[in-house]
């Protein structure tokens, strides 16, 4: 669902902008996240939805025409998350989930906590 031109303050403000069934998707994801992550804050940066970690953005999502998109899906994921083959990344990051079929939340969550694990070594580096 491409979602309106509108500047989003909210993630509530994004979810509310699009259907029902899409707007039911989009609220699973984010609680996804929030199980896995619960110290995650979130921010509408790009016009989407943001979690952010320790000061740096953690993980963003986004609902489209015929899918969701999870952004950063990095290579790392990609070589070590067998189970995301059947779904279509991109070379810039992303990884898209069709609204035509359940979320694969045991895939999602374990997306999450490799995020989670290469924000602290990230910020491990930094410091």
């Amino acid at each position: 669902m491409d979602t309106p031109k509108s500047h989003f303050k909210t993630i509530d403000e994004y979810i509310n902008s699009h259907p029902l069934e899409v707007r039911n998707v989009l609220q699973t994801l984010r609680e996804t996240i929030k199980e896995v992550v619960p110290q995650a804050q979130e921010k509408i940066s790009y016009n989407m939805p943001t979690f952010t970690l320790n000061g740096t953005t953690l993980l963003i999502f986004a609902a489209w025409k015929k899918h969701t998109s999870l952004y950063p899906f990095t290579k790392a994921m990609e070589a070590s998350l067998k189970e995301a083959s059947p779904y279509k990344t991109s070379g810039k990051g992303t990884i898209q989930f069709p609204l035509d079929q359940p979320l694969p939340l045991p895939l999602i969550r374990k997306i999450v906590q490799l995020r989670v694990k290469e924000n602290l070594e990230e910020n491990n580096k930094s410091n």
